[in-house]
């Protein structure tokens, strides 16, 4: 898979909060999917030598069978401190190293973060799928900023995330009794379609399939 670096990676919040600016306005959350979607993929995160340097795992999954067709890792020096709001400073850099090496291009990509559900409306997922422009989702398992209301405990259940006034995700019960996720829209798709992508990736347990595997790979488990 071909990547172009859209813009130089910041050293500063400063550097990075003019970049999350200028980028935000590229974002679209309306669906433009190709159909069908026939491959879905997860990103993630580990960090190892004390967190000097950056494991990126990307995992290519069919749809619906969630199968896994492909996935790799990727390594480089961690360049950007970890600031919440700033995520995806730190690890989208070894993250596009990992997806340059993939052969299957994904439908959409579920990202472990934030969309739109972010202070500048600009989370890991948004800038992901803008630097790419793949379909992004996020699936955060904490949340960053909004309120909601009690969310019942029943598979499938959500509520509006709500930041100042605007709808900017959902908090989703994934499965019974458990933790909700918080889903946002990230590129290229919208918050109802976000919504059934993670549910139908999320059959048994609380994170979706192709977190999970991602994870794995990253934590190198």
């Amino acid at each position: 898979m071909k990547i172009y670096q859209p813009h130089a990676w910041p050293v500063t919040v400063e550097e990075a909060i003019v970049i999350q600016e200028k980028l935000r306005n590229q974002v679209i959350t309306q669906d433009e999917l190709e159909q069908p979607v026939e491959y879905v993929a997860g990103v993630d995160m580990g960090f190892t030598a004390d967190g000097t340097i950056s494991r990126a795992a990307v995992a290519v999954l069919s749809f619906p069978d969630l199968q896994v067709i492909e996935t790799h890792l990727a390594y480089r020096p961690t360049s950007f401190p970890y600031i919440p709001g700033f995520l995806s400073f730190r690890e989208i850099p070894a993250v596009l190293d990992a997806l340059e090496k993939m052969q299957t291009t994904p439908d959409i990509i579920l990202c472990d973060g934030q969309g739109i559900a972010h202070p500048r409306r600009f989370g890991i997922a948004s800038h992901l799928g803008v630097i790419i422009n793949i379909p992004t989702i996020g699936v955060a398992k904490s949340l960053l900023i909004g309120q909601h209301q009690e969310l019942p405990a029943t598979r499938g259940s959500w509520q509006p995330l709500i930041h100042q006034g605007e709808t900017i995700g959902a908090v989703l019960r994934t499965r019974v009794g458990v933790k909700p996720v918080y889903v946002s829209s990230g590129h290229k798709i919208s918050l109802a379609t976000a919504i059934d992508y993670v549910l139908r990736c999320t059959p048994k347990y609380r994170l979706p399939e192709t977190t999970r595997v991602a994870d794995k790979l990253a934590s190198n488990r």
